[in-house]
């Protein structure tokens, strides 16, 4: 035991030796520099990647795979940066990588969620449902896509809020895009009671749509969906040129048909409650 003990003393003695810990700390000082400096280096030249490919990738990709690309660049470089700079610190750069994949799979473990919405927003940039620019629908989240991250998707709603859609979930719903082609129809009911004239709400209806902000073809038209006890369910159809117009288009559209059809008096039904009094007889008054 004294021979080991003496061992471990004389052990430290060394290591806390003034002139060895200069030298040492000398060399230690140096790498830092040089590693500081390499990974500057890799810094400037993802810098200068970026300045350059920037505007020869605006021209040749949409704006979601642009910024996919400039997100692996950086990734990439700074990653090969790094581990250059470690090196030349003199850290064994393979010990590290390989502490970071453990460290990585204990991670993934811990946050699932977390790493359910990487691997969903890789999938969202390789699938592309859709692109920055578009409407979409998802659930019942509505909007147009702002930004799409890895972790998550931002959709700014009509009313100016801004949304941050998990990409996982967007992965596991089904996505509803209204910018993917360059018309889109609307479709608006009304209920018509049941003696009503089909023809004559059709013509008035139909008059509604004759402008240039309406489609002729595929032409409007007003179908039957449902024939009540009281009333008959009607839709009109119509397509739109821009598609990005729906919501307003939609709004004055159901507008104008109902001052329309008040206009030209047709009876349009609503469900009512009708209260009746009752009269209640007590103990006294029965017979």
């Amino acid at each position: 035991m004294d021979t080991f003990l003496s061992g471990i003393a004389e052990r430290l003695r060394t290591i806390f030796d003034p002139e060895i810990l200069g030298a040492s700390s000398a060399e230690l000082f140096a790498n830092l520099i040089v590693g500081l400096a390499t990974f500057a280096a890799f810094y400037l030249l993802w810098r200068l990647l970026d300045l350059i490919a920037r505007p020869l990738l605006r021209k040749r990709l949409d704006a979601t795979t642009r910024v996919f690309v400039e997100r692996m660049i950086k990734i990439v470089v700074l990653t090969f940066g790094l581990v250059q700079a470690l090196a030349s610190v003199g850290i064994e750069t393979g010990a590290v990588i390989a502490s970071l994949g453990i460290a990585g799979l204990t991670i993934g473990f811990a946050a699932q969620d977390a790493l359910s919405n990487l691997i969903s927003g890789i999938l969202i940039f390789w699938d592309r449902p859709f692109v920055i620019g578009d409407l979409v629908e998802v659930g019942e989240h509505y909007g147009r896509v702002e930004k799409i991250t890895l972790r998550s998707t931002r959709v700014v709603t009509p009313d100016g809020r801004m949304l941050a859609v998990p990409n996982a979930e967007i992965i596991n719903s089904t996505v509803a895009s209204y910018t993917n082609f360059p018309h889109l129809r609307l479709d608006i009911p009304v209920t018509i009671n049941v003696s009503e004239n089909i023809g004559h709400v059709r013509s008035v209806l139909l008059g509604l749509v004759q402008s240039d902000e309406y489609l002729d073809e595929p032409p409007p038209a007003v179908v039957v969906t449902a024939l009540n006890d009281y009333n008959v369910e009607l839709e009109l159809r119509v397509w739109i040129a821009d598609e990005r117009q729906h919501i307003p288009m939609r709004l004055a559209l159901r507008e104008a048909m109902f001052d329309a059809l008040n206009a030209a008096g047709v009876d349009m039904p609503f469900e009512t409650l009708r209260l009746e009094p009752m009269e209640v007889l007590t103990r006294s008054a029965a017979p």
